[in-house]
This record gives C-alpha cells, structure tokens and sequence, in this order.
C-alpha cells in the first residue's frame, strides 16, 4: 500500500476518537463518577474490595471515609502478594507485569502493577489518542508516510514467580500492537537494550537510515541522542538527517530549559512540540492544541483522580476534594484510583489546573521535589521557568541542574544553593546569578519575600559543574538512558553534596 494512503487510512481512523471524546469533554463528573462505580465494582471480590465493602459503596463520600490515602510503602506489602503469584488481590483480573521504577526520591525500587485493562484502556489508548489530537489538529500532517524515533528505557524484562518486571517503555514495547511497530525506529531489540552507552550508537546506525518524521521521549535524554547523531553525521541540524520530520512528543520533565536548544536542532518555526504527561502508574494528559503549554485531562482511562491541596497537604487539616471542586491556580498534589488495583494512591505529582472547562492542567513538580525549608515553598515549576528566562536573556544555555537548601547555622541567614551544568555558559556568572534571583522572584512571591531586603534568605549561591558531572552521577546510580531524571529540588543536601564531591575528585 502505498505511503500517503496509508497516512490517509490511519489519519482517518485515529480522528473517530474525537467523538468520543467530546463525552468527558462535555460531562467530566459524570463520566468520572460512573468510572469509580466500575472500577468498585470489578475489584468487589478481591482481598481490598472484601476489606473496605466495595460491594455496599454507593457515593463518592463513603468512598472516601472507608479508603484511606496510600503511599507505595503502605502498598507494598499487598503488591508483593501478587509478585509471589497470589492473584485477586487488589485487582480482579491477573496482573502479570509490574513497571520497575526508583524515581528520583528513593534509590529502593517501587513496582508499580500494569494491567491488561491497563495497557489497552490507558497506555495504548493514550498513544492513539495523541496522535488523533494531533492529527485533528495538523490536517496536512505526513506523520505515517515515515516512522517515529522512540527513545524508551534501558531496562531488561524479568521473569519473577509467573509475573514480569522492568521499566514501563520495556513492558509496553514487549506488548506493542503490530500497527505500533511497523511505524516505529529503532527495532524492539535495540530498545530493550539494557546498556545505554552501547545502545546509543545501535540507535544512531538504525535510526539515521529512516524516514523519521516524529519522536518521542525525554527530553533531556533525546537531547543526548541527538547530539550524538549530529556527532556521528557531521551534520548542523536533525533536517540534514530527517528532512520530513514534523513534531516531538516529549515528557517527564519541564521542556522549558530544554526549549531553545531544541530550537536549535529543529530550526524551523511550523515543528511542532506535544507534551505528555504519564508514569509507571497510569497516562494521565495530552497536550490538546498547538503551540500551547496546558494539557487536556483525560477522563476515560480507567483512573479516577482526586486532589489535595498543597497548602494542606501533610498538615492535620489535610484535605482531599474530587474533580469538582477544585479551583484554577492552585497547586495540588495528585491522588489517583486505576484500573491496575491502585486505590487512592498518592503518585507523588504536583500540578495546577490552567483551564476548567475542559480541565486543563500544568504538571508543576513533586510532593517531595520542593524547597520549603524557610517558608519559600520553592516548585520545580518555578525554577524550570527561571531557568529558561535568564538562559533566554542572556544568550545561554544549561543543559541540567540541582538546588538545596544552606541551613541557617547560628546568626547567619539561610540560602539556596545550585549547582548548574552549561552547554553555553554566560559571559558573567555574577549578572546570571543575580537575573536569575530575581526570576525566581518574580515567579514566587513567597520566596520574594524571604529574599526581600535578605530578610530571611541571603542571595542564591551557584556553582558551575564540570562538563559531563550529571551524567557521571546518573552512570555512577545505573540510571543512564531513558525515563529517568536528575532530582531538581530538595529539602536536604544529599544530591548537591555528593554532586560537588564528584566534582572535586575530578578537578
């Protein structure tokens, strides 16, 4: 079949979904309330559902008085039930793979259960559902007369008491429908490679020869990639390699330091950028129009979502409010129900809803990823944002960062303290630190007043990192490639100390 018609025939295909759609898009509350009541009553005969009543569950508010709020340590003990082969535990139907994932807060490794109801219902429909809102919106799009480049994890799939563990992008590469497939690069054995600097290279070979004509991943990993093939091609930008390509769709963390540098490699002003906002636990918004930075909630995955406001949260006032009730602008951290048997599971996600009809949101960082040692409330929101204004206005650019607290020791007042990587470092570090303040500033008006007149926080200290220092780090932590992240933000000085450590055995 030839090219364009089979872009035409798929283009036509994943538009239905629109109709669909416009279901939660026009009743939000009623399509989430009848979605707890199936997600309740499929898990009625299981070991939680025989616990909490499911069965005798008939609104939101007993829900919410018999389920308590679970961390994954809570979790723990019922999910490794069901890693030693014991089914029927939160879940009706087997649960055969767990997504393996350390995060960014804790070196222990968490096991996330995965679904069929999981994998077809959220993760796969969520792949098409991107790319109907994009076509919807890009009439003249050619995505599928060429592949798309995917950069997934680096970790393995293995076999445990009859179920599977591994990184997320691995369980769904394993699953990956035949359509998937056939339109992606690199091969599903390339992908699954397990050590990020050989599969490096085996993508560049592969992926160099296509016709790519969109990507996917994280942006600070793509980013490496494509450095590299720019490297290996002695080309100046990714159009010299793949002419055709159109959009990047990207995810996992905060596109706006990366966003110039991306510019760069794609200098053409109609590529396009769509962000995703997804985990081990569930996808949960796609960027819905073009050239925008909010992302359309989606409603019909099988996830019930609650809230906590996080002026609230972790305090004896802690509060939890539905769909309804939350307001514009406001900083929640995200507590999700799912069809993989995760009730009233707190992810750990902070984001703030841009839009309520439809609802629209920011992802504006983690629970445990801020700074509120002084009563700033620091968000990895505002410093991504700073970051990229400063880089902006003075001609530079950073390629990833960290930020801790100084504590106040005796008389002397409090600071924050970065430790930066440039790829163009500013022509004047004291004028970069002193925008950059003033950014943050302007961005938080709590931390503005801490650092009014030094009242509280004396001026932010910086360091600049050898080249390489956070990949060094992230090798030294087997967390090369893929899904994982440099820790922005924290409360403590673990990840800054060890980072200038490294730096100084290397000076």
């Amino acid at each position: 079949m030839a090219l364009p018609i089979l872009n035409s025939i798929a283009s036509w295909i994943l538009k239905k979904r629109i109709h669909q759609m416009e279901l939660f898009l026009k009743y939000p509350h009623e399509v989430q309330e009848e979605l707890l009541f199936n997600l309740l009553k499929a898990a009625e005969n299981t070991d939680i559902g025989k616990k909490y009543g499911f069965s005798d569950i008939k609104n939101y508010a007993t829900f919410s008085e018999r389920v308590p709020i679970s961390t994954y340590e809570e979790l723990e003990p019922m999910l490794m039930k069901t890693r030693q082969g014991i089914q029927n535990v939160f879940w009706n139907t087997p649960i055969k793979w767990f997504a393996k994932s350390s995060g960014t807060t804790n070196a222990k490794s968490k096991f996330i259960p995965v679904s069929n109801d999981a994998l077809e219902n959220c993760h796969y429909k969520a792949s098409k559902d991107l790319l109907c809102l994009y076509l919807n919106n890009n009439e003249n799009s050619q995505l599928f007369t060429g592949k798309s480049l995917r950069l997934g994890g680096s970790k393995q799939l293995y076999e445990n008491n009859n179920t599977f563990f591994g990184d997320l992008s691995a369980i769904l590469i394993d699953n990956m429908p035949i359509w998937a497939e056939f339109s992606s690069t690199p091969s599903n054995k390339i992908s699954l490679m397990s050590d990020w600097e050989t599969k490096l290279p085996a993508i560049i070979n592969e992926t160099i020869h296509e016709n790519v004509t969109s990507l996917a991943g994280v942006p600070s990993w793509m980013m490496v990639l494509l450095n590299k093939t720019l490297e290996a091609t002695d080309k100046k930008n990714m159009f010299e390699i793949w002419p055709n390509a159109e959009v990047y769709f990207h995810g996992g963390v905060n596109f706006d330091p990366y966003r110039n540098q991306y510019k760069n490699l794609f200098p053409k002003d109609n590529f396009k950028y769509y962000e995703i906002y997804n985990a081990s636990e569930g996808f949960f918004a796609i960027q819905d129009q073009n050239d925008s930075n909010e992302l359309l909630l989606m409603l019909d995955y099988g996830i019930f979502y609650e809230f906590i406001p996080m002026d609230t949260f972790g305090t004896p006032n802690q509060k939890i409010v539905r769909l309804s009730d939350v307001e514009l602008n406001k900083n929640y951290a995200l507590v999700i129900t799912t069809n993989s048997g995760l009730w009233r599971y707190l992810i750990g996600d902070t984001i703030r809803f841009t839009n309520l009809s439809p609802y629209r949101i920011n992802v504006t960082g983690r629970t445990k990823h801020h700074i509120n040692v002084f009563g700033e409330e620091l968000m990895v929101e505002n410093t991504d944002k700073a970051i990229a204004k400063t880089c902006q206005d003075l001609s530079c650019e950073v390629i990833e960062y960290t930020v801790a607290p100084i504590f106040m020791v005796n008389n002397q007042k409090g600071a924050h303290e970065w430790i930066i990587e440039f790829k163009t470092k500013p022509t004047n570090m004291e004028s970069f630190s002193r925008l950059l303040d003033h950014n943050l500033q302007l961005l938080n008006s709590d931390y503005e007043a801490k650092r009014f007149n030094n009242m509280t926080l004396n001026p932010l200290k910086i360091n600049v990192a050898r080249h390489n220092l956070f990949y060094d780090w992230l090798k030294e932590n087997d967390k090369l490639g893929g899904q994982n992240k440099i820790p922005r933000l924290s409360n403590d000085r673990k990840y800054l100390e060890k980072l200038l450590q490294m730096q100084l055995l290397q000076q």
